[in-house]
């Protein structure tokens, strides 16, 4: 039974009180509705629902996600937080934004809490903590503290505060009476500085990663697979929204599949590196507008084999890499996307997105045309098979053309022939008009046999003469039709 959101809405309604549903009205069924939907779990449904989404994202595996991030996670690592700490600035800068925060926090509260107990037991030992020693009663008793206006474990940690960050209130100081407390103010002064330099360059490290800069570089959601000068090729897009731009960028291209060694060695993750122009520079993009890379799917290429038929059903994917420098901070980037093969489009082609703007004198760039794409008649045979049967198509042309060159030179053999038999004929010999320069001969114009027969015809086709070929001064050559050439 098969519920629309029209039954539902009619299930929840309640009859009014002055109608009472008969069997003959609809309005009968719908008790029997609605028990059969509370009946139902609601609980179970939500799992259901809940499961087939998960399952739906197991059955998309990939080493990069869309936006780059690695789905990578190393476990059971030896000691892996003693190195976690061993690179402590690097492990900062990497974590979240909340951690670093209450790092920064943490420091600087722990410091002053251990240098408040310092101070502390300054005071406690040399007796300012005495009641007759507190500061008010110094002036009585004639007593010089280590640190003035100390009362109490507060007051030290106030005092704590306002020397390391140089606050300086002017009631509480230090006194020449306790070597040990100008010693202990010098190194808290040093910690102070010490603590603040590595928390701002952490800070201003986590602000300035060129991982941010990655934000703004785009790929596009998919990648096409059509013919470009006779050739297959897969298409992708990368674009920059920024007005600044990426200097010296470059792009990269890898497909990770499994792959079987002559021994029987199995690489689930294999990494074939797929040329998209490294060889005569075209992987070095001038990135002022969305570029689009080309990959040309050759006996070189991995691809070379594959079908429209066997992209349904491989596994594997193609990863994509853009590197330069911002040009803003001189920092080196990398961008990364991947392509599944259900996001390969076959036989389409992206739609352009560039155009100049007249009234503005500028070129302009449509973002909405980014993932734009458009179909285009593509074979869907292999690169390897179109090869292959494109050579079958040339090569009876070319046989063609011998064939018909053999049969050229064996008629001449056969006349040559019967011209040395028959020597006592010289009458009917025809002289050969001299090619003269005011009879030029086109380069493209074969030149034909002496005629045997004795009738009117010349010794070059592109010439016309009399019957007995006597008019050396034609007028002017007529071209040969070269449509059979």
């Amino acid at each position: 039974m098969l519920l629309t959101n029209n039954n539902i809405g009619n299930a929840t309604t309640s009859p009014k009180d002055d109608e009472t549903p008969t069997a003959d009205t609809p309005e009968a069924e719908t008790p029997s509705v609605f028990s059969f939907l509370s009946d139902i779990p609601l609980l179970l449904l939500h799992d259901l629902y809940r499961h087939t989404r998960i399952s739906s994202k197991k059955m998309r595996k990939r080493v990069v996600q869309k936006n780059g991030e690695c789905n990578v996670s190393p476990s059971n690592v030896a000691k892996r937080r003693r190195r976690y700490l061993q690179d402590i600035f690097t492990t900062l800068v990497d974590i979240q934004w909340r951690w670093t925060l209450l790092v920064f926090a943490m420091s600087f509260i722990s410091s002053w809490l251990l240098f408040a107990l310092v101070w502390w037991i300054i005071a406690y030992m040399h007796g300012d903590l005495l009641p007759h020693h507190l500061p008010d009663q110094q002036a009585a008793s004639n007593w010089t503290p280590c640190v003035m206006s100390i009362f109490s474990f507060t007051s030290c940690f106030l005092f704590s505060v306002e020397t390391q960050h140089t606050i300086g209130y002017g009631s509480r100081h230090t006194t020449e009476k306790c070597p040990e407390a100008i010693f202990v103010m010098c190194i808290q002064s040093i910690t102070g500085v010490m603590i603040q330099a590595f928390m701002v360059g952490i800070v201003f490290a986590k602000l300035s990663r060129p991982k941010k800069r990655t934000q703004t570089l785009m790929f596009s959601r998919n990648a096409c697979l059509c013919l470009r000068d006779g050739e297959m090729c897969m298409l992708f897009r990368v674009g920059d929204m920024r007005k600044s731009h990426i200097i010296e960028a470059h792009v990269r291209a890898q497909l990770i599949r499994k792959r079987v060694t002559l021994e029987g060695e199995v690489l689930p993750f294999f990494q074939y590196e797929l040329d998209v122009g490294y060889d005569i520079g075209e992987d070095r993009i001038f990135f002022i507008w969305p570029m689009t890379i080309i990959h040309k799917i050759n006996e070189n290429s991995p691809l070379f084999d594959l079908s429209a038929h066997d992209l349904l059903r491989e596994k594997f994917e193609i990863v994509v890499i853009l590197e330069g420098v911002i040009e803003s901070t001189g920092m080196t980037t990398q961008a990364r996307s991947s392509y599944l093969p259900n996001e390969i489009l076959w036989g389409y082609r992206f739609e352009p997105l560039v155009t100049f703007n007249k009234e503005l004198g500028e070129y302009a760039v449509d973002y909405s045309l980014f993932n734009n794409v458009y179909q285009v008649n593509t074979p869907l045979y292999s690169a390897r098979e179109l090869a292959r049967l494109n050579s079958q198509e040339s090569t009876p042309e070319r046989e063609g053309e011998n064939s018909r060159s053999s049969s050229r030179q064996q008629q001449i053999g056969q006349k040559e022939e019967e011209g040395d038999d028959e020597d006592d004929q010289e009458s009917s010999i025809i002289p050969v008009t001299p090619l003269t320069p005011a009879t030029p001969m086109s380069p493209l114009t074969p030149m034909t046999p002496t005629s045997a027969s004795g009738t009117g015809s010349c010794a070059l086709d592109m010439h016309c003469a009399s019957a007995a070929c006597e008019d050396t001064n034609a007028t002017q050559p007529l071209l040969q039709d070269h449509n059979h050439v």
